[in-house]
């Protein structure tokens, strides 16, 4: 079991939050912040349910983790293990992460692959995706692994995609020209860029694709 606190701070006031692994009787909460956080046109059937989250706890707990303030769980992220090859990076969401339910986790692989990561809108501006993200990275430490790794979405790119290609978008995303909610907080967790990934996943304001990004283990 993962279990860490620390402070955040709403309207300058500090709150604890508290991310620890997830369980069974979280399930409720976890799946009302999937359903907070990809609103429509996101493909409900893309949502987490029950037994999906079952074989997150059970596959690879390690990688079911949470963050709860004052009782409520405000958000999640899960991963699981794979043999990422560098010089074969183009994949689907579905493919790696048996659509979700992680039935494709291999306990060898040495790449963790961020299969979903959300938080519920009024929390966001504490900040606790990064809290996520970190604990992540911790776990890839403690578990000699090479990388995090897993697509962003880019669900800024719809506004642009009649003028701008994925690839255009993202650059000026790199450059500060503009801001894509998930891409930019990636960049600022850490990630960096691999390569974008066309038909990643099911995804209209995406337009179907995602930046494949990682965050290589320092010590490793």
């Amino acid at each position: 079991m993962y279990k860490k606190q620390q402070y955040v701070f709403k309207d300058g006031r500090p709150v604890l939050a508290t991310i620890r692994t997830y369980t069974e009787a979280d399930f409720p909460g976890l799946i009302e912040v999937q359903r907070e956080s990809f609103p429509p046109p996101f493909p409900p059937e893309l949502l987490w349910n029950e037994q999906q989250l079952k074989n997150h706890i059970a596959l690879y707990p390690e990688g079911a983790i949470c963050v709860e303030i004052d009782g409520e769980i405000a958000g999640s992220m899960t991963g699981m293990l794979t043999k990422f090859d560098p010089a074969r990076p183009l994949h689907t969401w579905e493919e790696v992460t048996d659509s979700g339910s992680i039935g494709t986790h291999d306990p060898d692989g040495k790449s963790l692959y961020v299969v979903d990561i959300g938080i519920k809108p009024k929390f966001r501006k504490l900040k606790l995706g990064k809290l996520l993200m970190e604990a992540m990275y911790e776990r890839v430490v403690a578990d000699r692994l090479d990388r995090l790794i897993g697509g962003g979405r880019m669900p800024g790119y719809h506004r642009h995609a009649e003028k701008l290609t994925a690839e255009q978008y993202i650059e000026q995303v790199l450059a500060g020209e503009l801001k894509d909610p998930v891409i930019s907080f990636l960049l600022s967790s850490g990630r960096m860029p691999v390569t974008i990934v066309p038909g990643y996943l099911d995804d209209e304001e995406s337009h179907n694709y995602a930046l494949l990004m990682e965050w290589q283990n320092p010590f490793h």
